[in-house]
């Protein structure tokens, strides 16, 4: 796909994704047919961006970064603690549809490893103290 069609199709993307927390197959195909772009580049670009999803995502997303300097500051050590605490795994969504946990290549805060993102926000220098802390905030 060329990058003048991917500049229409991304931002409509992103809003379906607020509204509906996923991209659908019909939404691709609506997408498409609006665009002049094909089905397959619609999904393209929804799979290939990682705040879009093909599958539905909890009402607050989890975002913890996976990159070499959140890694060395021990980034395994908060999503641990996250998954204890919502009882979810990497790539899953709690049992009550309230948290997604996602691994990131990059949330372009290394200053600030390890961190994450929660529906939008960075949270960085994260501590398994501060990963609750935050959690509580959430409702958890």
């Amino acid at each position: 796909m060329t990058p003048e069609m991917e500049k229409p199709i991304l931002p409509i993307l992103k809003e379906l994704q607020g509204q509906h927390r996923c991209i659908t197959p019909d939404m691709i195909v609506e997408v498409a047919e609006a665009s002049g772009a094909t089905v397959g580049d619609v999904y393209g670009v929804a799979t290939f961006y990682s705040f879009l999803s093909v599958k539905l995502l909890g009402e607050h997303v989890i975002m913890v970064c996976k990159s070499i300097p959140c890694w060395m500051k021990n980034s395994d050590l908060v999503v641990k603690t996250i998954e204890q605490e919502l009882h979810c795994r990497v790539g899953e969504t709690s049992e009550d549809g309230k948290f997604s946990l996602l691994a990131v290549n990059c949330i372009g805060a290394c200053d600030q490893a390890p961190a994450m993102m929660v529906d939008g926000q960075v949270y960085g220098d994260l501590t398994p103290e501060k990963v609750l802390e935050i959690l509580s905030q959430l409702g958890r």
